[in-house]
């Protein structure tokens, strides 16, 4: 498979499940947000930009309002860390991969894209529009996942989503100021859409050390963390699959499998005061992994960030 056909499958992969992930974090946010004073409103909003990694404009400290961050986390075209960014980047990724693609999934991305200016941008537009961006992901994933045949270009892809959902995790648990400003355990299960599986698997042992512990350890949970790194390492062996005796000689290989197995037998008595560690460690093995896998697959010398590969 060509390098750049791998890459845009990897990235579509990691721009759709961004998009996802932050509909899932701003619709429980905003009914919250929007009953707060402006400068709780403002204060709340800085929080949830930080976690999403985007750096205010020069200028704009004082204007860091429910405004700000609808454009910034919603609606701004130019910035990949924004829902429309996201979608406008898996779309473009898509168009440079069109013969790998299925013509499902070009269709789906592309509709998608050409209905991003059909909402409004006010309080009530986000939240519908949130609801509208799960659906075309879930989509769109969907589709990926039952139109493509399951071959190296569809592991790219798996690999991207994989990553991407533990670093949203990751991002969603990384500070307890985001506790402490109020988004309850209940909120936070909501913003991974685990709260009926939570529900049923813990049944009444409730509060957040628990559903933390949920996100970030349960084995059979799709986007818990540890989930997600495990999906990330399968796909990782398939596309290298490589017997050594000593080591492995793929360095994302490695990176994902020691976040993986330090989540998984790492024993602490009181989790939520570790989360933070816990969390930044996670983003920074998906980073480290994301840039071991565009040097041995990618043939690319710049290193990518967070925010991706931008168009």
């Amino acid at each position: 498979m060509l390098s750049r056909i791998a890459e845009s499958l990897f990235w579509i992969g990691r721009y759709v499940e961004r998009a996802d992930g932050t509909a899932r974090i701003l619709d429980v946010n905003l009914e919250r947000l929007n009953q707060l004073p402006a400068p709780e409103q403002r204060l709340v909003s800085r929080q949830l930009l930080g976690i999403m990694g985007v750096r205010p404009d020069a200028g704009k400290l004082e204007d860091l309002g429910l405004s700000y961050l609808l454009d910034k986390l919603a609606y701004d075209r130019t910035g990949p860390t924004s829902i429309a960014g996201a979608l406008g980047a898996a779309r473009e990724n898509a168009r440079r991969a069109r013969e790998t693609v299925s013509s499902a999934l070009w269709e789906c991305l592309n509709t998608t894209w050409y209905g991003l200016n059909q909402h409004r941008k006010d309080v009530v537009g986000t939240y519908r529009f949130c609801h509208w961006v799960l659906e075309r992901t879930a989509m769109a994933k969907g589709l990926s996942d039952t139109t493509m045949s399951h071959d190296e270009g569809w592991q790219f892809m798996i690999l991207g989503r994989s990553l991407e959902r533990a670093d949203m995790t990751a991002r969603m648990l990384q500070t307890p100021e985001m506790l402490s400003s109020g988004l309850s355990w209940v909120n936070m299960l909501r913003c991974a859409g685990a709260y009926e599986s939570f529900l049923r698997t813990r049944r009444a042992a409730f509060g957040d050390e628990h559903a933390a512990e949920f996100l970030l350890l349960d084995r059979l949970f799709p986007r818990s963390i540890v989930y997600a790194l495990s999906d990330a390492e399968q796909a990782l062996e398939r596309l290298d699959p490589s017997y050594e005796r000593v080591g492995f000689i793929n360095d994302a290989r490695r990176i994902v499998g020691q976040a993986r197995t330090f989540l998984e037998f790492h024993q602490t008595t009181d989790l939520m005061a570790e989360l933070p560690e816990h969390m930044d460690r996670v983003q920074k093995a998906c980073a480290r992994a994301s840039d071991a896998i565009t040097r041995k697959y990618f043939a690319q010398t710049v290193d990518l960030s967070w925010v991706g590969e931008v168009s």
